[in-house]
């Protein structure tokens, strides 16, 4: 059993077990401790640490498993001493290690390769734009955060890339979620064989929409990976089923007024995309041309779908500002029948109303002095 525990002096914590054949001090860090594999009782249990250590003890797993239960008690304590993310230190470490794999994947390693006999061919197609990592969601953890066994070396082993992670090693429950709704899309009837992750989420490229911000940049970056696709050849042949060419997107949204202009002010996925409550992901269910959204009214209209969609991660910003109706919306682009202002409405009907009776007045009048005019020449 766990008899006291307390923090140490050095940042650790100190957990003093008993058992009839045990009575001594465990200390390590809980904020560190990731997993704990338990072994049967009495052979040594193993944490795994965050930095890639291991720290056995050659005591009951049950034992182990009690320490760590009470250190989780303490882990307030521990954020409040420790900062989130990694420490300034540590990012410098990882943007120095990232830059030994940049020396060759650039554009920079291409033009200047740091060793000689590298197969450049090759290397052409493994470039990455270092710049556009550094504005990515994963721009602070280490390359060799993925790209892990088998990339030590140069050359790299030639069956490293089958030992790099995955998505769902990162982010299992996010990815459950999706491969849910991915497997009523219109990708998944012929395509779920070649489709990733990856396939859509370019991880050295993409950030999530509440982090860029400006919606213009969200639909830039959303509707490219689309557009990507589905407005080039080469692309979908990549991922088409065999002899199946490539429809011309423009003729298939020959219903959609200014189309072009469309896919620069909102994302494919605002019509090809289910509807979801504004504090859940957009929906990797991709909905086929029959199911898409076609009505105007779904976001020409007061209450546009575009609040949940696009300007979702502004639905905090003021509503009604100056008197605007999604005001929000009104900030980035004025979108008939979305962006109406109660006032101005109610201005421009009375003002349509005057000119009416402006017009009625003036043909009444006419008709008066008309009628007066004979009867004076009668007179």
């Amino acid at each position: 059993m766990v008899r006291d525990s307390a923090a140490s002096p050095n940042g650790l914590f100190c957990v003093r077990t008993s058992t009839a054949d045990l009575n001594q001090t465990i200390e390590f860090n809980p904020q560190k401790c990731v997993d704990i594999e338990v072994q049967p009782c009495c052979n040594p249990p193993t944490i795994h640490c965050a930095e890639g250590l291991a720290m056995s003890w050659n005591a009951c797993g049950k034992i182990v498993v009690l320490a760590c239960a009470a250190m989780l008690s303490f882990t307030a304590i521990a954020e409040e001493n420790e900062p989130k993310g990694p420490s300034p230190q540590m990012l410098e470490k990882i943007r120095k290690k990232n830059d030994e794999c940049f020396a060759c994947h650039s554009e920079e390693g291409l033009k200047h390769p740091p060793q000689e006999g590298m197969d450049l061919k090759k290397l052409r197609g493994l470039l990455r734009d270092k710049a556009a990592f550094h504005a990515s969601d994963h721009q602070r953890l280490a390359c060799t955060k993925c790209h892990n066994e088998g990339y030590d070396d140069f050359p790299h082993e030639p069956d490293a890339k089958d030992s790099t992670s995955s998505c769902p090693d990162c982010h299992q429950k996010k990815a459950d979620h999706a491969q849910a709704q991915f497997d009523k899309s219109v990708h998944a009837k012929n395509l779920s064989d070649k489709f990733t992750c990856t396939t859509c989420h370019n991880p050295h490229v993409m950030r999530r929409a509440d982090k860029l911000g400006d919606p213009k940049k969200i639909v830039e970056q959303d509707n490219r990976v689309c557009l990507g696709c589905h407005d080039s050849d080469e692309r979908f042949a990549q991922f088409a089923p065999e002899k199946k060419d490539r429809p011309l997107i423009d003729d298939i949204h020959k219903w959609l007024p200014n189309t072009r202009a469309h896919w620069k002010a909102v994302r494919c996925v605002e019509c090809h995309t289910p509807v979801v409550a504004a504090n859940e992901p957009i929906s990797h269910e991709i909905l086929d041309k029959k199911r898409a959204e076609k009505k105007c009214v779904a976001c020409h209209s007061r209450d546009t779908q575009l609040k949940v969609r696009l300007y979702r991660h502004l639905a905090s910003e003021e509503e009604n500002k100056f008197g605007f109706a999604n005001s929000v919306v009104l900030n980035e682009n004025y979108v008939i029948g979305a962006t109406r202002n109660p006032l101005v409405d109610k201005l421009m009907l009375g003002l349509a109303a005057l000119t009416l009776l402006g017009v009625l007045g003036h043909a009444a009048l006419r008709v008066v002095m008309h009628f007066l005019r004979r009867r004076n020449k009668n007179d």
